[in-house]
């Protein structure tokens, strides 16, 4: 089964949820803002996309947060980051049924590997 991670209000998971749901595809939701999110899965993530990826530097968090804590050059930091404030996590994650890993929502990627 196909698992989606992200934040419930954020405007990007709207669009992802909506689009599942539009193709029918049925999908469990870890919202790490209220749940929180283990360093190993983070650590997996990172390992399988690069923490470059995952890590947002576009929204208010980040830009909220000293130069010493945006100052991160190492895995280890970046996470320990993302758990400390999960808005830092790019969103959606999702976990395809068939063990693909893919972040952020496009439409024409997740209709080759978000399969129900």
């Amino acid at each position: 089964m196909t698992k989606i991670y992200g934040i419930r209000n954020c405007d990007t998971m709207k669009k992802a949820f909506a689009w599942l749901d539009g193709q029918g595809i049925a999908y469990a939701f870890h919202d790490y803002k209220k749940s929180g999110i283990d360093s190993a899965r983070l650590h997996g993530w990172s390992k399988a996309l690069g923490w470059k990826t995952l890590l947002n530097t576009r929204g208010t968090t980040w830009r909220k947060l000293s130069a010493e804590e945006q100052d991160v050059t190492t895995q280890s930091k970046a996470v320990e980051l993302m758990r400390t404030y999960p808005s830092l996590i790019r969103r959606p994650v999702v976990e395809t049924g068939g063990g693909h890993l893919l972040v952020g929502f496009e439409p024409a990627t997740w209709s080759s590997f978000v399969k129900d």
